[in-house]
């Protein structure tokens, strides 16, 4: 699982980072299953977590767990550098969202190639919420961007007017997924949807997390 290490909700003021339910969530879905989760951000250690997400409207039973995990925010304290994690040595790469990588992974060169490597490798790549923007730079071996053509979910333009950051973020997601020439697709804001195109599994906002990880598991077992 790939991590934000981006704290700075724009110009705001504010912080922001990772969504706890979206790591939350799919991670105990993961671990519960048997699965070995390996944890990376691009700076290493510590991620940012969203204070927003922190809130008590925001919580959920796999985020209640969390907050009495000692054992897990221990690991989350000490991710891995992203530069250091091979696609060899994994099955695949699951990337939770929240704002903060709109600022960092969508360009990140490691994070890009990260991808590259699972898919070429024919390796699942998952991702939700914001997280899809991870996509919008990888390209298959012939050049071409990977999301075109493909089926893809995202936070949807109507959901980031909602928590009115339309003017803060640097670009709108489902924007820059039609951009890519991809088959975006969504439902009514709030409600959990995934969709899985291939190797691309992405699912729209924070409620979507368990089902992206339902699909990667299920994945997994081809």
């Amino acid at each position: 699982m790939v991590l934000t290490s981006h704290s700075d909700l724009g110009n705001t003021g504010q912080k922001t980072g990772f969504w706890v339910e979206e790591f939350a969530a799919p991670y105990y879905a993961l671990v519960d299953t048997g699965v070995q989760v390996t944890l990376a951000s691009p700076a290493g250690g510590q991620p940012p977590i969203d204070p927003k997400s922190e809130q008590p409207d925001f919580q959920t039973v796999s985020t209640q767990r969390f907050n009495d995990d000692t054992k897990t925010q221990a690991l989350l304290a000490n991710t891995i550098r992203l530069a250091d994690a091979k696609s060899g040595d994994y099955d695949a790469v699951f990337y939770p969202g929240g704002h903060g990588p709109l600022w960092d992974l969508t360009e990140d060169s490691d994070s890009i190639a990260l991808i590259e490597g699972f898919l070429i490798s024919k390796k699942p790549v998952a991702a939700v919420c914001h997280a899809p923007a991870v996509l919008l730079h990888v390209k298959d071996t012939q050049g071409s961007y990977v999301l075109k053509g493909k089926a893809v979910t995202g936070f949807t333009n109507s959901e980031e007017e909602a928590v009115q950051l339309t003017t803060v973020v640097p670009f709108l997601l489902e924007d820059e997924l039609n951009n890519r020439g991809a088959d975006f697709q969504k439902v009514a804001d709030w409600n959990a949807f995934a969709v899985q195109d291939g190797l691309l599994i992405t699912g729209q906002n924070p409620a979507s997390s368990e089902l992206v990880a339902d699909k990667l598991l299920t994945a997994l077992a081809l």
